[in-house]
């Protein structure tokens, strides 16, 4: 998924006023009848709700509108120029690329931001003595960032099982393998809900692996941060078999620590708390420590035989409902 970009835009230009006379009949008396210069094309970037990425920005880069219509004879005004839209995905940030101020926030689908304004037309000399020549348009540079929107997130430690729990929930078939790091992207994906009102669905994005010093952009922990903040609820996934040599309660501080540092209120967003990999040996042991250790409730489940999940499905649907 990319989910950066940074784009040049070039509004259209005001179209040129003309310069026309027109005799009357019979005589050598001439009047001016031109008409005005049509407006140039803004730069629209608008929402679209099928769009999940800014990949189609990766190549193309600039864009230049239309400029407006020449001004023509017998007072014809020239025609404006079409807006020139530019597709993001919900949850896009615009910001100016000269001084990274925020420009929008774009967090509802069909919603607009007017990037570059157009140049208005020239005006013709029935207005002045001479046409003149249309406005430019707006240029600027754009930095775009995609905070993905979701209702659930889920976070871990590398090899927790977030693919395989993803897999187990929906219909998405992320990368999975047995090392760590196997999701270099975030991965969006859908849980369907026979049962559920309009609409039948909850959205679930997989956040890959966070470390120890994430909120620093250690391993680019920072850029994955940014997609659980518009997260609903936080599935915060704990590996209980401890093949990587990791400490249970150690991995789920040090995650939370994480989330604290780089924004409070991720922090404070609601979680559920899920045992993974309760088939494997000593996981059993691990998961009465973390639970006296901890005091929340946390749900023991299987991702890759399927325990537990169903259990997990209706205490989502409960929540959302």
């Amino acid at each position: 998924m990319i989910d950066t970009a940074a784009i040049y835009v070039k509004a259209g230009d005001g179209g040129r006023g003309c310069n026309s006379f027109k005799g009357r009949k019979f005589t050598r008396s001439y009047h001016p009848d031109g008409g005005d210069g049509g407006r140039g094309a803004d730069v629209v970037i608008r929402v679209e709700d099928n769009i999940r990425s800014l990949e189609h920005l990766r190549f193309k880069q600039h864009f230049r509108a239309e400029r407006g219509k020449l001004g023509r004879a017998n007072k014809k005004k020239g025609a404006d120029a079409r807006p020139c839209i530019i597709k993001v995905p919900v949850g896009t940030i615009i910001r100016d690329l000269k001084d990274n101020l925020l420009l929008r926030d774009l967090v509802e689908p069909g919603e607009e931001l007017m990037a570059a304004k157009g140049g208005l037309g020239g005006k013709a000399n029935t207005k002045t003595k001479a046409a003149t020549e249309g406005l430019a348009g707006e240029e600027k540079g754009l930095s775009l960032e995609l905070k993905i929107v979701a209702d659930i997130g889920i976070i871990g430690y590398p090899n927790a099982g977030k693919s395989t729990l993803l897999c187990r929930i929906s219909c998405a078939r992320p990368k999975i393998a047995a090392y760590p790091f196997t999701t270099l992207f975030p991965f969006l994906a859908m849980i369907e809900f026979a049962d559920f009102e309009e609409p039948s669905h909850l959205s679930i994005v997989e956040i890959p692996a966070l470390i120890k010093d994430s909120h620093q952009g250690k391993g680019l922990g920072a850029q994955f941060l940014r997609h659980a903040e518009r997260c609903k609820l936080l599935i915060h996934l704990i590996d209980m078999g401890t093949q990587q040599g990791q400490d249970p309660l150690q991995s789920y501080h040090d995650l939370n620590q994480e989330l604290r540092v780089y924004n409070q209120r991720l922090f404070h967003r609601p979680q559920i708390l899920l045992a993974n990999k309760m088939d494997l040996p000593g996981s059993q042991t691990n998961l009465q420590r973390f639970s006296a250790k901890v005091k929340k409730n946390v749900q023991p489940i299987c991702a890759k035989s399927g325990e537990g999940i169903e259990e997990l499905l209706n205490h989502l649907r409960n929540y959302f409902r």
